[in-house]
């Protein structure tokens, strides 16, 4: 993981146009920060998907279509804290349905704690963790002949732009038996007032989490990044659907790396891109999986239409 971290540091630094994985956010600073931006008043999208599956759960589980007397698998690509997938969990298994449930994430810190409160709270649950790249583990489920039930909740496919996601997807589905089904979670298009403060709070615990990036590659890579050099600039372009994170330099300087030994230099008010984050409508979805194998089953919306949670199947 070190050296993928260095290439993808080193190729985005040394671009025209300075990017930074938005993967890297996610070490143990980072996924507590992140919990923290979850539970803020601004930030719907964690809250609109979650009355989804707390008030709509048994129209979740219907859209999939699984037979009571049927084994199954339910693989969560990025599960966080699990808790919006942990509503969909308890319903099952209060059913008595018979099903396996694989959480799948680039980090054991966020593993283990998932893990820990599932067996807290449901010691019945057969669940079999799985850490790495999301195709990698995917690629070694492949072999199972149960039906699958893939979640991809979130809208983390918006931290991909159009071309990506639409990649993403048509490798996703090169994993999937005839039968199985992906539900995705997406963040559907709306004004910039409800979107920016999502990813601008006043208490500044977003800019902590784009700056934790850059504390990231002092502490692993050795850096010497002075953070209060940058500053977080999000931005967010109604017409197209697209909000923007940035690092803006606060003043011309050089920045040294040590295990590259490679200085990189900035000028004042030049800009690091560290995160996409689309916003759907039906449109743009047809649009990306259209050179894919799935087509779009069904849709479900919380009450205020924000976000909705999209039954993906195969042709």
């Amino acid at each position: 993981m070190i050296e993928q971290f260095k290439q993808d540091v080193d190729a985005g630094l040394s671009a025209d146009n300075k990017f930074l994985p938005s993967q890297y956010f996610y070490d143990a600073i980072g996924d507590d920060l992140f919990q923290q931006i979850m539970a803020m008043p601004d930030y719907y999208l964690t809250r609109a998907e979650f009355e989804i599956f707390n008030q709509k759960t048994q129209e979740l589980i219907d859209s999939f279509g699984i037979e009571h007397d049927s084994f199954f698998e339910i693989i969560e690509l990025g599960p966080g804290d699990g808790k919006k997938t942990k509503k969909l969990l308890k319903k099952l298994l209060k059913q008595n349905y018979d099903f396996i449930y694989h959480p799948i994430d680039i980090s054991g810190n966020v593993l283990n704690q998932l893990e820990e409160s599932l067996n807290d709270e449901m010691p019945e649950l057969n669940t079999r963790p799985k850490q790495g790249l999301y195709f990698d583990a995917l690629a070694s489920l492949k072999k199972s002949d149960h039906k699958k039930i893939v979640l991809f909740l979130g809208s983390n496919i918006g931290n991909l732009d159009d071309e990506q996601a639409a990649d993403f997807l048509y490798h996703l589905g090169s994993n999937f038996r005839h039968d199985d089904i992906l539900l995705l979670g997406v963040d559907l298009k709306k004004s910039r007032d409800i979107i920016l403060p999502a990813y601008n709070d006043p208490q500044g615990i977003t800019a902590s989490f784009n700056l934790n990036i850059l504390d990231r590659i002092n502490r692993e890579l050795g850096g010497n990044f002075e953070r209060n050099n940058f500053s977080h600039a999000p931005e967010y372009l109604e017409d197209k659907g697209v909000a923007n994170s940035f690092l803006i330099s606060l003043a011309e300087q050089s920045v040294y790396i040590k295990s590259l030994d490679k200085t990189f230099n900035f000028t004042k008010g030049e800009k690091i891109h560290t995160e996409i984050s689309r916003k759907y409508d039906e449109e743009i979805l047809q649009r990306i999986i259209a050179d894919t194998d799935f087509f779009l089953d069904a849709k479900i919306c919380d009450s205020k239409a924000y976000f909705a949670d999209y039954i993906l199947k195969r042709n």
